[in-house]
């Protein structure tokens, strides 16, 4: 009896084809956000994807607007926004952080003024919180596609984004370019966001896109280990949303996005405790042995 009951538990909410498209979809997502997440740490890139994650949405919201495909909005609010930053760091007064503050709230302020027009469409606000449980045939495709060009495209320029990482200024002499390495990897990032946004929305990408790798950096010191860890608490954190959405009848991007937020400070109290434990090692052993 118990055991037929965890079973019904276990497998209730995929039950239903919407429910399991949407765990297709957290899966290919979890891929690509665990393994190009941790580069995104790796070069401080946390605060630029936010920040490229809210210029798209008045392209997105203007798309929603005119009907046109939400990927192509999407991409011609990222080309606005960069265009935007570009023109706005030149001015010597104003600097590149603040150019990018400046554009970018813009740009969330105009898209939000767009989202709340009267010609709205209904549904609209999943473009800011998502609508994994709603994915088409066409998100998935481009989901599966992603993952695939984004694990592709990190193993072939894996050495490269170490060097690159690790030397910026010596990397020239081993005939490796920083400014060609950057700009692959903020495209990357640029697909990323176009893709995941139109599953877990505007405001929730970047949980994906970050907080994973954050979980993985706080236990493991290796690359290629932190990928692979980062990847799987995607997934792991991914499907425990989704489970949390089913039972507490929560928002599903929502409840993904509180589960990576929850196992991050696990992580950071795990971390925690593992310092304090072998501090008191060292302090513990004599001095003599410790020489």
């Amino acid at each position: 009896m118990i055991v037929a009951t965890l079973w019904h538990t276990l497998i209730a909410p995929w039950e239903q084809s919407i429910d399991r498209r949407a765990l297709l979809e957290v899966l290919l997502l979890g891929i690509t956000g665990g393994t190009l997440g941790c580069w995104i740490i790796f070069y401080n890139l946390s605060y630029s994807t936010e920040s490229l994650a809210h210029a798209l949405l008045p392209g997105l919201v203007l798309a929603a607007l005119t009907g046109i495909p939400l990927i192509l909005g999407g991409a011609a609010g990222l080309a606005v926004a960069a265009m935007a930053i570009a023109a706005a760091a030149r001015t010597p007064a104003i600097g590149r952080d603040t150019a990018v503050a400046v554009v970018v709230t813009a740009l969330l302020g105009l898209g939000a003024l767009l989202a709340l027009s009267p010609a709205t469409p209904a549904g609209l606000g999943e473009l800011l919180f998502g609508d994994v449980l709603g994915v088409s045939d066409l998100d998935l495709v481009l989901a599966a596609l992603l993952a695939v060009a984004v694990v592709i495209a990190l193993a072939l320029l894996h050495g490269r984004l170490l060097l690159v990482g690790f030397d910026r200024l010596n990397a020239a002499a081993l005939g490796v370019r920083a400014g060609t390495v950057d700009a692959a990897l903020l495209l990357l990032v640029a697909a990323a966001l176009l893709v995941a946004v139109q599953g877990l929305g505007n405001l929730l990408v970047v949980a994906v896109l970050v907080g994973p790798a954050a979980i993985a950096r706080a236990v493991t010191h290796r690359m290629s280990t932190m990928m692979a860890v980062a990847a799987a608490v995607a997934v792991l954190a991914g499907c425990g949303g989704l489970y949390l959405s089913y039972y507490a009848r929560t928002a599903a991007g929502a409840s993904i996005a509180a589960v990576i937020v929850a196992t991050y400070a696990v992580a950071l109290a795990a971390q925690a405790a593992r310092r304090a434990v072998a501090g008191r090692s060292r302090a513990a052993t004599p001095a003599a042995a410790r020489a």
